[in-house]
């Protein structure tokens, strides 16, 4: 279904995966047009859309389609709904997400942070960074090895970060869950609706064919 006939050069996958082509409102119709038009129950679609949404405030980021994949089945969610949610974050909506589940894993964990939950967080994961990458290194060639920087990083943002994300997780999931609910099944009502008007519509000039036919032959 999201198979390309022509593949798109790795730039150019990277700069769309941070600014789509025609921005993120075109983004999001496009997933919701996707969404509407599933082949599945409006509450199947709904839990599967609820399962992407609460995925999107995990920071384990890379495996969100994994993650929703597998709530969704949990729940008898439909899994192509919540793969679709998972755009539910992205580079507009990262920031608010984390900014939230931080705080609520802070105030969870008994953690005085205060209002500074942004303060160095991009250098954190930055280090975090160099640091697996310069440890697994070091196993290769068996030279010393330093963690200090990933367990600063798993201390202060990956635990609380998991532990808070939970709560507003399920809080927005639930909100995607009643206001897709709804949509979903007033789009399939009216899909339905328009098909059958174009099957009668279609009867009706047959009928009236074979009718002016048996007219001519007589």
């Amino acid at each position: 279904m999201f198979k390309r006939r022509t593949p798109r050069p790795f730039w150019r996958v990277m700069r769309e995966s941070l600014w789509p082509r025609g921005g993120w409102t075109r983004a999001a119709q496009y997933v919701k047009h996707r969404l509407n038009r599933l082949p599945d129950s409006p509450h199947r679609i709904s839990r599967g859309i609820m399962a992407g949404v609460m995925t999107t405030f995990t920071p384990f980021y890379g495996l969100h389609f994994i993650l929703s994949a597998i709530i969704a089945r949990l729940i008898n969610g439909n899994i192509l709904a919540a793969l679709l949610a998972t755009f539910f974050g992205n580079p507009l909506t990262y920031v608010p997400i984390g900014i939230v589940s931080l705080q609520t894993g802070y105030f969870i964990l008994g953690i005085e942070k205060g209002t500074e939950v942004t303060e160095g967080l991009v250098a954190k994961f930055s280090w975090a960074g160099r640091d697996l990458f310069r440890n697994l290194w070091a196993y290769i060639i068996d030279s010393p090895r330093d963690w200090t920087h990933l367990r600063i990083f798993w201390d202060d943002v990956f635990y609380p970060y998991t532990i808070g994300g939970i709560i507003p997780g399920i809080i927005a999931g639930v909100i995607a869950y009643y206001v897709s609910l709804p949509l979903i099944t007033a789009y399939q009502k009216r899909r339905v609706g328009k098909l059958k008007a174009r099957l009668e519509a279609l009867h009706r000039k047959v009928s009236k064919k074979e009718t002016t036919n048996g007219t001519t032959d007589v």
